[in-house]
């Protein structure tokens, strides 16, 4: 059986991408502070602060081989990213998790030719006056997905990532429920909704199949043409 360890794996994309891994015949291994109070049958969650070494490497222990690391993990801290500790912390888990992640599934993903997916977002190209943080987290994971794949694929490590445009997650409720911003933003989307969870979870599960066996430090956007309208 595959194994795959996903970092934010108990809600949003996260959880969405480990349905369709269980779906598929993988074991999943959630790693995370937060979860649904259901999670579908198959799923291990782990309690895991993505910002320690030691909480990742022991996330990471609990298999021998790791099929596929998605690292889903992130925050957003809406107008407070403008001070210095807020921004810190954001990056911390948004970008610095990433690597750190990976570095301790590396030995693990090498024994099984595994893959991995990071998460970038459409703010990896836009700036954003009130999450700078974010944007610059996410236009960070761009760059370091690519250095990840120029450095591991000799070990037969794929890297990849997918940016995601308006999701119907909690991080982004705020902006979907807003009387004016919501249909503002869906109207500005050419294919005129927000996308569900489970359509950023089918992207990745591509990614880390056979199917996508020569896709190799691709950033894929998943925002229904929201970066190009």
């Amino acid at each position: 059986m595959k194994t795959a360890i996903i970092t934010g794996g108990g809600t949003g994309i996260g959880l969405a991408t480990a349905t369709q891994l269980v779906a598929h015949g993988y074991r999943v291994i959630a790693g995370g502070m937060d979860r649904e109070d259901e999670l579908p049958e198959g799923v291990e969650f782990v309690k895991t602060d993505v910002t320690s070494i030691e909480e990742l490497d022991s996330l990471m222990q609990r298999t021998d081989r790791i099929d596929a690391l998605v690292n889903c993990a992130g925050v957003l801290r809406h107008d407070k990213e403008w001070e210095i500790d807020d921004f810190r912390f954001v990056m911390d888990i948004n970008l610095t998790a990433s690597l750190a992640a990976a570095k301790a599934a590396l030995s693990g993903l090498e024994a099984a030719g595994g893959s991995i997916v990071n998460i970038a977002s459409m703010w990896s190209f836009f700036g954003s006056a009130g999450s700078p943080a974010y944007s610059a987290s996410k236009g960070a994971i761009v760059s370091l997905t690519r250095s990840m794949a120029v450095a591991w694929g000799k070990k037969g490590i794929r890297v990849n990532a997918v940016a995601p445009g308006w999701v119907n997650t909690r991080m982004s409720s705020k902006a979907k429920n807003d009387p004016e911003r919501g249909p503002r933003i869906a109207a500005r989307i050419p294919l005129e909704r927000w996308a569900e969870p489970d359509e950023i979870g089918k992207v990745i599960r591509f990614l880390v199949s056979s199917d996508a066996s020569y896709v190799h430090g691709v950033v894929l956007p998943v925002d229904g043409g929201y970066s190009v309208a």
